[in-house]
């Protein structure tokens, strides 16, 4: 009879699949820093490292001693109640350590805190730390591949990472409309339904009134996108709200990010290099301007974050592409529930100081690692953002 998994089964199974992440990749791959909001591969390796450092060890380990006192500058993203950090648009330029150092400080922390769990692991509070940092470390999984991708997209020929992921054409599906009566619905993390963990961004658990309102069965399509593009989407300003048309035409953008034009065929970077549009595919790597116009331009809308959880509750195997494919923009803006707290403490900062210009998107998309997706999971990032794994899903009033 096979025994539960531990925490410290979780623990080395989280950060065994960075390390799988990491592996087809050199060196060079690693290092590069393509813009100031993506980060080297060789940093997000480091950087949850320095978490599990930072609030676990420094807190719970007896004898604690930095692996490298210079790598809690080096490698803080935005804790300012830790201390200084490195500027984040410089990541690249940290040249030392090496990757193998930093491998090297990856394995001695992971035997350490195997150590912790294997003496301390029922303690609570060592525990409510280390689940939080595995599912940080998920987060920067994704980035590790969102990240790498924007770096590979510069790259001549569009060199593939690697022929770990299958490649397969998406089915086609026709698109339906499902209906939800609304009215005052709970919302926000469910642990019967979402399991125990959570973000202090899904909490707490509160009430909201939803009208009548209908969703779509599955993400807008790659095909159908083509079809907003050929109806001069990207032209008609009418569809756009104020920011985002002003941001169209400073980038004299005329496609989702990542796909390129070539002798009347579009292809599309991805993980696998340069390959031809399939169709029927989400269509990804949308800003949150681009959801919302082609929204407009097909008369409907985007779901506020609560329509969205309603309907991933309610929809019953209705819906298809809710996880695994895109996250999906809503309506709604990145603000805190009714009677939100964050955590106390510098961890406090992981959420909360991020609640202003930001729009919340829901789901999980493909590089989203397993076990990490919920119904109460709220991502988020600037409207403006194209590089992360973000397509869209209609809803309508009904």
């Amino acid at each position: 009879m096979n025994q539960p998994a531990t925490l410290l089964d979780e623990y080395r199974r989280v950060r065994a699949h960075s390390q799988w992440l990491a592996a087809p990749l050199a060196a060079e791959d690693c290092q590069v820093q393509s813009m100031p909001d993506a980060s080297p591969v060789k940093w997000h390796l480091a950087h949850v490292t320095w978490f599990f450092e930072t609030f676990v060890l420094e807190r719970h380990e007896r004898g604690f001693r930095a692996f490298d006192e210079r790598f809690r500058v080096l490698f803080n993203s935005y804790y300012q109640g830790v201390g200084a950090m490195h500027p984040r648009p410089q990541r690249g330029l940290i040249l030392a350590p090496t990757l193998d150092t930093v491998q090297r400080w990856r394995a001695q922390v992971d035997e350490r805190i195997a150590e912790l769990l294997q003496r301390h692991g029922d303690d609570p509070a060592v525990a409510t730390l280390v689940r939080l940092g595995l599912q940080h470390e998920q987060q920067h999984q994704e980035l590790m591949v969102t990240d790498l991708l924007h770096a590979l997209s510069f790259n001549p020929g569009h060199a593939p990472w690697s022929a770990q992921w299958p490649q397969a054409p998406a089915p086609a599906r026709a698109l339906a409309w499902f209906g939800f009566d609304g009215g005052l619905v709970d919302t926000g993390h469910d642990p019967a339904r979402d399991g125990a963990f959570c973000f202090d961004n899904e909490t707490p658990r509160h009430r909201a009134w939803l009208a009548p309102f209908e969703i779509a069965s599955r993400p807008v399509s790659n095909g159908e996108f083509l079809a907003f593009m050929h109806d001069g989407g990207y032209t008609r300003p009418e569809l756009w709200l104020s920011l985002g048309w002003d941001w169209v035409r400073a980038g004299a953008r005329r496609a989702p990010f990542y796909w390129r034009e070539q002798d009347g065929h579009w292809l599309q970077h991805q993980v696998h290099g340069l390959v031809g549009l399939d169709p029927h595919a989400s269509v990804c790597h949308l800003s949150h301007f681009e959801a919302d116009a082609y929204a407009r331009w097909a008369g409907a809308r985007l779901p506020t974050e609560h329509e969205w959880e309603l309907a991933a509750r309610q929809g019953d195997g209705r819906l298809h592409g809710l996880f695994g494919e895109v996250w999906q923009w809503t309506a709604s803006a990145y603000l805190p529930y009714p009677g939100f707290r964050p955590l106390p403490g510098a961890v406090g900062e992981y959420n909360g100081k991020f609640m202003s210009q930001q729009q919340v998107l829901r789901g999980s998309s493909w590089a989203t690692p397993a076990g990490h997706a919920r119904a109460s999971y709220r991502n988020f990032f600037p409207p403006e953002a194209q590089w992360q794994f973000s397509g869209l899903r209609l809803a309508r009033d009904r």
